[in-house]
């Protein structure tokens, strides 16, 4: 069974930081994409960034210059560093993999991590 699990998130002002961690344990073979989404209140759930198994990067275009995504393949860990925080990041911020496991291919998300930044 794969299970991913996020920390990191909580309460900052505008223009802090924080950094949120994803770990995946399991039977794990291979991780190829990992990605975070955000879902704040009332709206739908949306990709913040991602990164390829070998390091490519994508970004939404409300985060880009002030959120950072990195991973270590040897932990199974997707970091995502996220700068100049603003209000209207404020969601509960979920990580996703395609992981290669003991039953095949599959997709997996993480619970989430409550991210709140006031003004």
């Amino acid at each position: 069974q794969v299970r991913l699990g996020e920390s990191g998130g909580g309460l900052v002002q505008a223009g802090g930081s924080l950094r949120l961690s994803c770990v995946a344990s399991g039977s794990i073979s291979r991780i190829n994409a990992m990605n975070w989404y955000r879902q704040a209140p009332g709206k739908q759930r949306d990709l913040v960034a991602g990164i390829t198994r070998g390091g490519v990067t994508n970004y939404a275009d409300s985060v880009k210059g002030r959120f950072a995504i990195s991973r270590d393949n040897a932990k199974n860990t997707v970091y995502l560093q996220m700068n100049s925080l603003k209000p209207e990041d404020t969601a509960v911020y979920h990580c996703n993999a395609e992981i290669y496991a003991g039953a095949g291919l599959g997709y997996f998300w993480g619970q989430g991590t409550q991210v709140t930044v006031s003004s």
